[in-house]
């Protein structure tokens, strides 16, 4: 179900199912990136909610950050949003351990 304004959609079907707007999209100010939050994200991008430079902006991310996150998604769904997130900290320790080393 879309409903559209200005060529926009105001509300979407998110990747749970749910009804997401722009007001129900996590927070600009969330901080904790769990895998179902960055699902919604990815979501209101391709489905026009929120332009790339929108939610870019609107919750302080870098593109790379952004793609890894669509990029996982579209390999794995939500799930791959988990598992990129556990290997990316795997990766981070890793580095710390070797630089401390």
């Amino acid at each position: 179900m879309l409903e559209y304004t200005n060529s926009r959609p105001v509300r979407i079907i998110g990747p749970n199912r749910e009804v997401l707007t722009r007001e129900t999209l996590p927070p600009p100010q969330t901080t904790r990136w769990v895998a179902s939050r960055k699902a919604q994200v990815v979501s209101a991008v391709q489905a026009g909610l929120l332009t790339l430079e929108e939610a870019l902006a609107r919750y302080n991310l870098s593109l790379a950050e952004y793609y890894s996150w669509e990029d996982a998604m579209d390999r794995s769904g939500v799930a791959g949003l988990r598992v990129a997130a556990v290997q990316h900290d795997r990766t981070i320790r890793r580095s710390r351990q070797l630089l401390h080393a």
